[in-house]
């Protein structure tokens, strides 16, 4: 299968101005040549056939080496519907259902606690009210937060316990599950939304389902039908692996960071089904090519159509927008006119939202500025790869929708 990405189609014959298509160029070099990013990739696809790829700048600064369209990416967060999508495969064949509880398989949630009062090192709980069940996991509705949101005491505890931007050493997938069991929740279960390891607690479920590791399911279920043959959790070909970068306080220049940028270099104790992957722009575009065809791809058929239609469709109670049931913290995109389906955002109200993407749009991103987003309506894909931590870091997602879209004259 090709490592690359490349242009397929005119793009007047996909209803693009093509002078258009090219501000999204002009503007994200300006980003690099002010040292704001290290350089980046976009791509967008129309009627199936990829109509504008645009990159500039380095996937190495120090080494000057540049970024190329098969250049591999942490992708972070777009591991979350690679997941979801692997744990419908499952639903769909009858050994679990999306009202289920996940304690049949995970008995380590039999007797969730929710927390009441206190402080992180002293907190009060009271019992679960309604056990976690399947579609918790899959719409961030479960009460399980992240390390890293900083804004409730069960954040705290998740910190102290080793949770913050990563697991701890050593600790499997397992382990790690077993000890977000033993913290407690931010509230009861589907009373509100938060953003959190509930797609890591969702891969260790598939993992029980399946009998295997992730990754196993993962080439099993995904990448191998659909010939994604450069994305899993680690990558040997590390010269093409683009290096990550974070802002300097104050000016946001680069600052080379190969800590976290060892993520991706070898085989992690824990496989997480919430950030762990490495992909190419080429192999998640088959991804988002086969979610467009409603789950199939080259013949190949991950899942249903009505299944990708319940995925994308809006699950929060009462059809709301994330900004009247979500926590106001920290996710991948923004709450204003955005519900949330089954591993994806989707778009409810273009207005509220101040968008030009259109309502149905679905979409997620990871923490180091990558994004992607499905328009059925206009059967558009749209993707975009950098190497910044974090993502909220420049309002990417927001420009690339208003710049794609004007081009767009059909």
């Amino acid at each position: 299968m090709a490592t690359e990405v490349k242009v397929e189609a005119d793009p007047a014959d996909a209803g693009f101005d093509g002078a258009r298509l090219r501000r999204i160029d002009r503007h994200f070099a300006r980003y690099v040549d002010d040292g704001l990013l290290p350089g980046f990739l976009a791509v967008v696809s129309r009627h199936g056939r990829i109509v504008h790829v645009a990159s500039h700048g380095a996937r190495d600064v120090e080494a000057g080496a540049p970024v190329e369209t098969d250049t591999i990416w942490r992708i972070f967060s777009m591991t979350k519907p690679v997941t979801s999508v692997a744990a419908m495969t499952f639903v769909e064949e009858g050994l679990i259902d999306l009202t289920d509880p996940i304690s049949r398989w995970l008995p380590e949630f039999a007797e969730p606690r929710v927390y009441a009062k206190g402080s992180a090192l002293a907190p009060v709980t009271e019992p679960a009210t309604e056990p976690i069940r399947l579609w918790h996991l899959l719409s961030h509705t479960s009460g399980l937060t992240y390390g890293f949101h900083h804004t409730h005491p069960a954040d705290a505890i998740y910190r102290a316990g080793g949770y913050e931007w990563g697991t701890p050493p050593g600790l499997d997938l397992a382990e790690c599950t077993k000890a977000w069991a033993r913290f407690p929740l931010v509230f009861q279960p589907g009373a509100e939304w938060n953003y959190s390891v509930a797609t890591d607690v969702l891969g260790r479920l598939v993992e029980v389902l399946a009998g295997k590791p992730l990754d196993e399911v993962f080439a099993e279920r995904i990448f191998g039908p659909l010939g994604m043959t450069d994305t899993g959790f680690w990558t040997s070909d590390t010269d093409r692996l683009a290096a990550l970068y974070l802002p300097a306080p104050g000016t946001k220049q680069l600052v080379r960071n190969d800590a976290f940028g060892a993520v991706g270099t070898s085989r992690p104790a824990c496989l997480s089904g919430g950030g762990g992957l490495v992909s190419t722009a080429a192999d998640y575009h088959r991804f988002t090519q086969m979610l467009l065809r409603r789950g199939e791809l080259d013949g190949v058929r991950v899942l249903s159509p009505r299944t990708v239609d319940l995925m994308t469709a809006n699950h929060l109670p009462g059809h709301v927008d994330l900004e009247a049931y979500g926590r106001p913290l920290f996710a991948e995109m923004p709450f204003d006119g955005y519900g949330f389906g089954l591993g994806f955002s989707v778009l409810i109200d273009s207005v509220k939202a101040k968008t030009l993407a259109t309502p149905g749009e679905y979409a997620w991103g990871g923490a180091a500025s990558t994004a992607f987003w499905v328009d059925p309506d206009e059967d558009l894909t749209v993707a975009f790869y950098t190497q910044l931590l974090p993502s909220s870091t420049h309002p990417i997602r927001q420009q690339l929708r208003q710049l794609v879209y004007q081009a767009m004259l059909d």
